[in-house]
């Protein structure tokens, strides 16, 4: 048997990082439907105690109150073939999180050291016996730095922002769209807790003048190769 059996029973973490609008939720979903493995949407995760902070009239810069609806939240995913069931105390608050007010809140929440290292706790939990797919932007560096794959998945803004644009379907202008993630990607990249960076020994893959498909393709080849690796050393 190999090492990562032994020590993942469920199988191999992979780690896919990267900016908002790269793809990630996309990609891991179609890995993990793949392999069989649970794909676990962190954004999703910060997105839901965004909202919790909204419905609460909770400042996005106050840590020490949004720490308390941490600390009284329980959020759950649930896989579905088209996606993760987000619960919240359990609520179903999928489609909601999905919007564009707690998309933006869940940017400025993600900021703070205390709430990411409770997410890291949660996240942790989630994955450590292995067999996910875990997307983000700090995965590889900071909640599993030891995962077996790790990928780092970007694109040029303007793709970015114009990819968002058709999943929002017109919802805002496409400038302000790319505005947005532009602002995003400064928020993500300079904060002081986990900013958004590749680990040193992730796989970069630049999506910018790539399909789906290829994008795919050139992750599959990277976890072909850790299993033919770990089959080797077992």
């Amino acid at each position: 048997m190999s090492n990562v059996r032994k020590n993942r029973p469920n199988g191999l973490i992979i780690a896919i990082d990267g900016p908002a609008g790269s793809g990630k939720s996309t990609l891991a979903s179609r890995i993990a439907r793949k392999h069989g493995y649970l794909n676990i949407e962190t954004g999703a995760m910060y997105r839901a105690l965004a909202l919790k902070a909204i419905e609460s009239d909770v400042s996005f810069d106050d840590e020490d109150a949004l720490m308390r609806l941490a600390q009284d939240s329980v959020i759950t995913l649930e896989p579905r073939l088209d996606g993760n069931r987000v619960l919240l105390n359990g609520e179903n608050i999928s489609e909601r999180i999905r919007e564009k007010d707690v998309t933006d809140a869940a940017s400025r929440v993600s900021v703070h050291p205390r709430v990411r290292e409770w997410m890291v706790g949660l996240q942790r939990e989630m994955g450590e016996g292995g067999g996910v797919v875990m997307e983000g932007r700090d995965i590889g560096t900071q909640v599993f730095p030891n995962a077996e794959v790790k990928i780092f998945l970007d694109a040029a803004p303007e793709v970015r922002g114009d990819r968002r644009f058709k999943q929002q379907a017109g919802a805002a202008p496409h400038a302000a769209v790319t505005k947005d993630i532009r602002e995003r990607d400064q928020r993500d990249r300079t904060r002081a807790a986990s900013p958004l960076q590749p680990a040193p020994d992730a796989v970069l893959i630049d999506s910018t003048e790539l399909t789906l498909d290829e994008v795919i393709e050139r992750v599959e080849k990277v976890i072909a190769e850790k299993l033919g690796k770990t089959v080797a050393s077992g």
